[in-house]
């Protein structure tokens, strides 16, 4: 069993939407909802926060990396197939 930990902010009373899950139509799945209280929103970026912080560009000198579009798939490949690692989606 694969455990995928989703954090929503309830824009209306009683609803829960999520999306961007990796399950298929027909797969069964279980739903556990709990209220928390110690969860802080994730800071955003603005565009000039995000051109200064260097993320953009990060690989282009890097001659071990041809295509960067794959080299990040493989990447997250690597990441799912680690038993230790956490998989947050955040949505």
């Amino acid at each position: 069993m694969e455990a995928i930990r989703v954090q929503q902010v309830i824009a209306e009373d009683g609803e829960v939407v999520i999306t961007g899950l990796p399950y298929k139509k027909g797969q069964l799945v279980e739903v556990i909802l709990y209220q928390t209280t110690n969860i802080k929103p994730r800071p955003r970026l603005t565009v000039r926060q995000l051109r200064q912080s260097g993320l953009i560009g990060l690989w282009k000198d890097r001659d071990d990396i041809q295509d960067s579009a794959i080299y990040a798939r493989q990447l997250r490949e690597q990441a799912q197939k680690r038993g230790d690692v956490n998989h947050d989606f955040v949505g």
